[in-house]
């Protein structure tokens, strides 16, 4: 069994435990490893325009933002925009798609989308980029993408 695959179990089984509408959770390292894995396998960060430019990003990854900055307004084209973007890098309804948002919120929510269109391989990533607050509700490298030292840029 590839390390893909068995990541992609675990992460499955994680979803089935959770009784999540998608095929499964990612830590973030299990995340990158898939991607590093997988060439065909696609992070979409779903965070905001604002938060890429103010945090940072991940290289290669297809963002489609879930809602618009200031106001965290809702993205009603996020549906159709996701599919479009899709179809351009010629990936199908089987690919795999790997979820992030600052904390795992609103790209768990895009991963339920994507699966009610019929991707059958839509992940979230746990933690998102940023990871949890802390008591105070700062973000202060709990965990995370940034935190585990994976590959981002400002």
């Amino acid at each position: 069994m590839s390390r893909q695959t068995e990541i992609l179990a675990l992460a499955h089984k994680r979803g089935a435990d959770k009784s999540l509408p998608y095929a499964g959770a990612l830590t973030p390292q299990e995340a990158f490893d898939v991607l590093q894995a997988n060439p065909k396998a696609l992070l979409v960060d779903v965070r905001t325009q604002a938060e890429l430019e103010l945090v940072g990003r991940i290289p290669g990854a297809l963002n489609v933002e879930w809602a618009f900055y200031p106001g965290m307004v809702a993205n009603s084209g996020f549906a159709e925009q996701l599919v479009s973007q899709l179809n351009q890098r010629q990936l199908d309804k089987d690919s795999v798609l790997i979820f992030l948002c600052r904390t795992g919120g609103r790209s768990n929510n895009a991963a339920t989308v994507a699966a009610s269109l019929g991707f059958t391989q839509a992940y979230n990533t746990l933690e998102g980029f940023e990871g949890e607050a802390n008591d105070s509700k700062q973000r202060t490298m709990i965990n995370g993408w940034k935190h585990a030292g994976l590959p981002w840029t400002n």
